[in-house]
């Protein structure tokens, strides 16, 4: 899938018969993913971490020939945007979600760390709703998608066929004529329950260190955080230090490329750990639900290693 969108889009960008692309997830589960994990276990298991190494490369690249495509390209996210289906969908100059749409970077649950350009989104989202997001591996809506910055406006399914029908209108326009047009015809507003949440979010997730974040979740008297900070304890420690580190890196950078290549230096950092193959055995092969983790506490995380990894390219 991922060279055949390659290839389609390369052609298409020479041919001057075509002046917008529109890429749509297929059947009702939308731009969802998790279709390559039981191959990435297999590759970590078998000494074959270079050809699963290709393959991110190969989807790292075209998720930023969407991010850079030269003709107005609008993505329809319904139902399912997870993992490698964010990369696909919210990398494009017109982002359209549902409400009832359901996104997340829930790497950390497997002993991963978000790719597909994730962490440079989620550094772009407001205040430290990324960090949030990453070290919870919450899943949040299509509503919160545009408040994040994961989608520029939100639309009934049931009107997707409509938008479709419209784009013709907009021949020769630029892309942000297109989306003004669109949200203008089509629509929605509704508001997000994440953002009404973002003052205790940033309160906690602010904090420079993992452990201290939790101690900032300890502290605080809602479940929310409580819920929070029981997230972050199921989740791989490693996983999660990659994931703040990465955030951070590319917030402070703020380019989609560098992001990318900084996470294909983590996969490839996570893929030679036992942690990837015990996270996709608990939660996808045997879905027991109780990985060993190694190390089982932040205390244990080389930080030293991972920070090596997020800052030296070489």
């Amino acid at each position: 899938m991922l060279q055949e969108l390659s290839d389609t889009l390369e052609v298409w960008k020479h041919d001057p018969g075509i002046s917008m692309v529109v890429l749509r997830g297929a059947g009702e589960r939308g731009f969802c993913a998790g279709g390559d994990i039981k191959d990435f276990h297999r590759a970590v298991t078998t000494d074959s971490h270079r050809d699963f190494v290709d393959l991110l490369s190969l989807e790292f690249d075209l998720d930023a020939t969407i991010a850079t495509y030269p003709k107005p390209l609008l993505t329809l996210a319904h139902g399912l945007c997870m993992g490698g289906g964010i990369g696909l969908a919210s990398h494009a100059a017109i982002r359209i979600a549902t409400p009832e749409s359901s996104y997340a970077m829930p790497e950390v649950r497997i002993g991963y760390s978000p790719d597909v350009g994730g962490t440079h989104l989620m550094a772009l989202a407001p205040g430290h709703l990324g960090e949030y997001l990453c070290l919870t591996a919450s899943t949040f809506s299509g509503v919160d998608a545009v408040e994040l910055g994961f989608a520029d406006m939100l639309v009934s399914e049931e009107k997707f066929e409509d938008v479709l029908d419209t784009l013709p209108d907009f021949d020769g326009m630029d892309a942000v004529d297109i989306a003004a047009g669109l949200e203008v015809l089509f629509g929605s507003f509704a508001s997000s329950s994440l953002m009404a949440a973002q003052p205790w979010i940033d309160a906690a997730f602010s904090a420079p260190t993992l452990e201290a974040i939790l101690e900032r979740l300890d502290s605080m008297t809602h479940s929310a955080a409580a819920e929070a900070a029981a997230q972050m304890r199921a989740n791989c420690p490693t996983s999660m230090e990659c994931a703040l580190q990465a955030v951070r890196a590319a917030r402070a950078e703020d380019h989609l490329r560098g992001a990318l290549d900084r996470e294909l230096r983590l996969a490839e950092y996570l893929m030679h750990r036992s942690d990837l193959a015990e996270g996709i055995r608990a939660q996808v092969i045997d879905k027991d639900r109780n990985p060993a983790w190694a190390p089982d506490s932040i205390q244990g995380v080389d930080l030293a290693a991972i920070t090596a990894v997020v800052a030296d390219p070489s």
